[in-house]
């Protein structure tokens, strides 16, 4: 009897990895390449609508400059008191302000009653006064449909030397113009250097702009200008033509040629702007990381078919391996793990190996922890005795420096210009004493002594020590203390640690994002007296609210915090027989409101 095919281990795991590696990337590969094709989508269709409204807003800001010196050209011809001569003189002086303009057509209930022109451009161009009008008779502006205040535009190029468009309004009688009930509109032949200026300005995008006919007047491409190309591939262009101002997307074919457009409609003349790009210049960047993916994705597979050998031949020699970790445990490492998956006396004893190494190694940390606790305690001791001596070795020359200010002060006339600069010394050096005091008081280890104290005076000393580090990180403080507020039984410096504490807090809450910290002191209809601390922050989710005060519960990221301080807190208030509470919502920001009872003896 012939043995069944057998396989090492080596080429099972091969098999195994290999088979893995090739599902997981796939998906990786499709996932990223949608993604990437749905974002790109959106980009592209936000991107080529924008860019039609643009060219529309700038195309409308344009043609009302046209319309604008129409109005200049019509007063001139009906203005009365100049005569023939003067009109000719001003005219020509239009035209070459206007260099745009080729000629323009007065017409009066529709029959037309004067042109004026630029002979120079038209025979630059290579073409005749009659060659000009015939085509204005054989293409009439539809004058007897145009509203006042309206205009129509269409494409009139009639030479590709000089690209035009024709453009006319209708215009509300003027007081220099014939009597009421005459219909005066005017019509400029002019140049569409600017327009196809516009259009050519992307280097990507194909712009191109159409008017109420559906006739290009405006392309990246001017020969399609000159002649005079309809828009035929574009979907629902009466649509589009009669849409409000904001943006559209479409994707269409254009001669077998996806494309994707963007329009938008020029709020004159009828007008609309277009900008298009192909699919396939759209998405190249896309083929270019999905190809960038799968040569990707192959060199993940040799690599890992080369390091799925390597890990075989390794799981071959667990004796090998035990051997090397008892060593490393015997010169002091215990996080060695030995990974060993065969279910024989070898796994039994590679699972005992990492049991004992996982003990010893939670005994090393316990012990490390302990010491590091310890080492802490001390630093913590000595910092308070160092910053004290520090607040007093600073707090003489500082009582120096007052001394002499005001000493200086005095012998100083009201009048003297340095009394100004020496009664700012006097007050920033009040500041830093103060500063002092209040760090020496906090940094003094004492046991909490139960006496009147002022609940005003501890938040500004609190204030005092805090204000910086919220100035520094873009918090502001605000404070709002309640006048003849009635002394309260406790400890100032423990209060003055839980107002810094809840300070604190909400500064490290809002991440670095300015904000602001309100102080409140209030008395309450109970007649007690309330500190209320308020910030702008995220605020506390509901589901946690329960929690904050518990010991060792914190939201911060593990080395940030200890989670015991608003436990601290909440003990040093009950301590002082008073009550603290939260209000907060997230996005609303948080409030801690702490209430204490007024003392017997009160000023």
């Amino acid at each position: 009897m012939r043995n069944p095919l057998r396989f090492s281990l080596r080429f099972k795991m091969l098999l195994v990895l290999l088979s893995v590696i090739t599902v997981v990337v796939g998906v990786i590969t499709f996932t990223m390449a949608r993604l990437f094709h749905t974002d790109k989508t959106a980009y592209i269709h936000d991107l080529t609508s924008v860019i039609a409204l643009h060219t529309a807003e700038e195309t409308r800001s344009l043609l009302v400059g046209y319309s604008e010196r129409l109005q200049v050209f019509s007063r001139i011809m009906y203005q009365q008191d100049l005569d023939q001569e003067q009109k000719d003189e001003l005219l020509k002086q239009l035209f070459e302000d206007f260099n745009e303009f080729v000629a323009v057509t007065l017409y009066e209930n529709g029959v037309e009653q004067a042109t004026v022109y630029d002979a120079n451009t038209l025979v630059t161009a290579g073409l005749s006064k009659e060659a000009l009008l015939q085509y204005r008779k054989d293409h009439p502006p539809p004058l007897a449909t145009l509203q006042p205040g309206k205009a129509y535009v269409e494409n009139s190029t009639l030479s590709a030397k000089l690209p035009t468009l024709v453009i006319a309004v209708v215009q509300a009688t003027p007081e220099t113009m014939p009597e009421n009930g005459t219909s005066v509109a005017v019509m400029a032949v002019v140049r569409l250097e600017s327009l196809l200026r516009l259009a050519g300005r992307s280097k990507v995008f194909e712009t191109f702009l159409v008017d109420g006919r559906g006739t290009l007047v405006a392309h990246t491409d001017p020969a399609r200008v000159v002649q005079r190309t309809r828009v035929d591939w574009i979907p629902r262009l009466k649509e589009l033509q009669q849409q409000s101002s904001f943006g559209t997307t479409l994707e269409y074919a254009q001669e077998g040629v996806e494309m994707v457009g963007g329009f938008a409609r020029v709020e004159f003349g009828g007008l609309l702007a277009g900008v298009q790009i192909p699919k396939t210049a759209a998405y190249l960047t896309g083929r270019e990381l999905l190809n960038d993916l799968i040569g990707v994705s192959l060199g993940l597979l040799i690599v890992s078919a080369l390091l799925s050998l390597f890990l075989a031949r390794l799981i071959t020699r667990p004796i090998e391996r035990l051997s090397q970790a008892a060593r490393e445990v015997g010169s002091g490492r215990f996080d060695v793990q030995v990974e060993s998956a065969s279910r024989d006396e070898i796994g039994d004893l590679g699972a005992s190996f990492n049991q004992m190494t996982a003990e010893l190694k939670a005994r090393e940390e316990a012990l490390h922890q302990a010491q590091a606790a310890l080492v802490q305690s001390e630093k913590i001791s000595a910092f308070g005795q160092i910053s004290a001596g520090i607040a007093h070795e600073v707090k003489n020359p500082l009582a120096g420096i007052l001394g002499y200010t005001q000493l200086s002060l005095r012998k100083l006339e009201k009048e003297d210009p340095l009394r100004k600069n020496l009664e700012i010394i006097e007050k920033e050096t009040r500041r830093c004493k103060t500063i002092i005091e209040n760090l020496m008081k906090f940094a003094r280890q004492e046991k909490a002594l139960m006496e009147p104290m002022d609940l005003n005076q501890a938040v500004e000393d609190a204030i005092v020590i805090v204000a910086h580090q919220l100035g520094i990180n873009e918090i502001a403080l605000e404070k709002d203390l309640a006048p003849q507020l009635p002394q309260t039984h406790g400890n100032a410096n423990q209060i003055q640690q839980v107002l810094m504490n809840l300070m604190i807090n909400a500064q490290q809450a809002m991440e670095g994002q300015p904000g602001v910290i309100k102080i409140t002191t209030r008395h309450t209809d109970t007649g007690h007296i309330a500190v209320q601390v308020s910030d702008t922050g995220p605020g506390i989710p509901q589901e946690i609210q329960s929690k904050i005060f518990e010991p060792f519960f914190t939201t911060k990221p593990a080395g940030k915090g200890t989670g015991l301080g608003l436990s601290v807190t909440y003990g040093i208030i009950k301590d002082h027989k008073g009550e603290v509470r939260l209000e907060s919502a997230p996005g609303q920001g948080t409030t801690f409101v702490i209430t204490l009872p007024v003392s017997v003896i009160s000023n």
